[in-house]
């Protein structure tokens, strides 16, 4: 299946990068994978997942079994059964569609929700749109290309006063010239 495929809502439908297979573990086909997902073993709920390798479309491949290993996964991926067959996984991204994520509660956002949203300080200065978002130790940056760049922090009430997806804007009480 290619990821231009789409069944219903865009947003909804399109599939979200939730990792990447590093490489080859062992000789029987297993693959290691550094998911970037809130829970390390986030992707093992997932029945199938989509594939993706340099410059190629997303392919649709079952989970046969999979566990955490160490800072990562250790996966068994649908025919592939030796170290050659994983091998030619190394580097592909691994996606799953946007409705499969469980819903967001209350109040909460996924980060590719937030992605493109335009950001607008509590004095109503725009300062641009959101490109993307990292961890730190202690809270998540949103980080903001307009004029400039600006890293945000991520701190709901203190520095994020509202989310409006339907707008599509983020309003912050932030100093730009901070």
């Amino acid at each position: 299946m290619s990821g231009q495929d789409k069944a219903g809502d865009e947003a909804a439908d399109r599939i979200l990068v939730m990792g990447h297979v590093a490489a080859p573990y062992g000789v029987k086909g297993w693959l290691r994978v550094m998911p970037c997902t809130e829970r390390l073993d986030g992707l093992l709920g997932y029945p199938s997942w989509y594939l993706r390798t340099a410059g190629g479309d997303w392919r649709k491949i079952g989970l046969v079994q999979g566990r955490v290993h160490g800072k990562g996964l250790a996966v068994q991926l649908e025919g592939c059964n030796d170290r050659d067959t994983a091998g030619i996984f190394a580097g592909a991204e691994i996606g799953i569609y946007r409705s499969q994520l469980p819903a967001a509660g209350t109040d909460e956002f996924y980060w590719s929700d937030l992605a493109g949203l335009k950001v607008v300080t509590v004095t109503g200065r725009l300062l641009g749109q959101v490109d993307h978002l990292f961890e730190t130790g202690s809270n998540d940056v949103l980080v903001v290309r307009g004029e400039q760049e600006y890293l945000v922090p991520y701190i709901t009430g203190q520095v994020v006063k509202s989310v409006d997806l339907a707008a599509g804007e983020i309003r912050v009480d932030w100093d730009p010239d901070f």
